[in-house]
């Protein structure tokens, strides 16, 4: 049963950090304000790594095998998140996985625009296969923006014809930078935070002037039946209030219909990447649970985690 309460207050901390914002409020103070949102406990080791001249971070639940890696991509829109930002929930996916987790810092708009994200991503992969990770060891994991991005990462390796990580899994993911999803006008009374406007608004600072929102690279719900037919296992988790709703829907669908193997959950009355809130709301550890057994089986790693609360 949803504790509406719970997840009114966890909504209510997310709309005072926006609702703090001015016109000119910087883009700095905008990603301090977004880190300090979501603080980091738990007993997960951290160790920063540079790979292929890209900041990342180790993060290792206790027990997660250091032969598998989950990559993370964290979201935010392409402008504010950061991996501290996301340590937790990442320490809370290598909990459940039963495997460390790469954080990925990539570069951010609006100082540095399309490709630069994936060009971080595609580097960090680089770097993994150059260090003894096989393909069929690496897990690509994000939300939001950053599960987008993951999206776009196995297309781009696709296109060099690359081997793919084994498996993926994204969260609220923001597949289509033209906002044409129907959920847009379905959930746009339910979402209390996201809005058309606001979404492409983040879409024109990450891509710019010249950047092509119907490129697959930058909206992977563009790709073709071709692209899509080569991906990975793929679970999409997503709050059933969401504006982006569509953006996983239509995506594992279009997959599906293409042959690949995806599943979308749609989570009654919850929001954007809800699962960033363990500590308030039991369908997020719920949700993390259940990715994280996702993710073990197809790395062949140990779950740790069961999927009860």
């Amino acid at each position: 049963m949803i504790d509406h309460a719970t997840v009114e207050s966890v909504i209510a901390r997310v709309k005072a950090v926006y609702g703090s914002w001015r016109r000119d409020t910087s883009v700095a103070q905008m990603r301090t304000d977004w880190d300090q949102l979501f603080p980091a406990t738990g007993d997960a080791s951290v160790e920063p790594v540079e790979c292929a001249g890209v900041p990342c971070q180790w993060i290792a639940a206790p027990g997660s095998r250091a032969d598998k890696a989950i990559v993370y991509l964290h979201g935010g829109g392409f402008q504010v998140g950061s991996l501290a930002s996301h340590r937790e929930l990442m320490a809370e996916l290598s909990a459940a996985a039963g495997a460390r987790v790469l954080g990925v810092a990539y570069r951010l708009a609006p100082e540095h625009r399309y490709p630069a994200a994936l060009d971080d991503t595609l580097a960090v992969w680089d770097w993994l296969r150059a260090h003894g990770f096989r393909p069929r060891d690496i897990a690509l994991a994000g939300d939001s923006a950053g599960a987008g991005l993951a999206l776009s990462t196995m297309l781009a390796l696709q296109d060099k014809g690359q081997e793919l990580p084994a498996v993926a899994f994204l969260m609220s993911a923001w597949t289509d930078l033209t906002a044409s999803g129907e959920s847009y006008e379905t959930r746009a009374a339910d979402d209390p935070i996201h809005q058309r406007p606001m979404i492409l608004a983040m879409a024109r600072n990450y891509l710019g002037r010249a950047g092509d929102a119907s490129h697959p690279l930058a909206s992977p719900l563009m790709a073709s039946p071709a692209q899509l037919r080569g991906l990975p296992p793929m679970l999409f988790q997503v709050g059933d209030r969401e504006t982006v709703l569509s953006d996983s829907e239509a995506f594992a669908r279009k997959a599906r219909e293409a042959g690949a193997n995806a599943r979308c959950e749609a989570w009654p009355g919850m929001i954007h990447v809800f699962q960033q809130f363990p500590a308030e709301l039991h369908e997020a550890r719920q949700a993390i649970a259940s990715a994280g057994q996702f993710l073990a089986a197809h790395l062949g790693a140990a779950s740790n985690r069961k999927t009860s609360p």
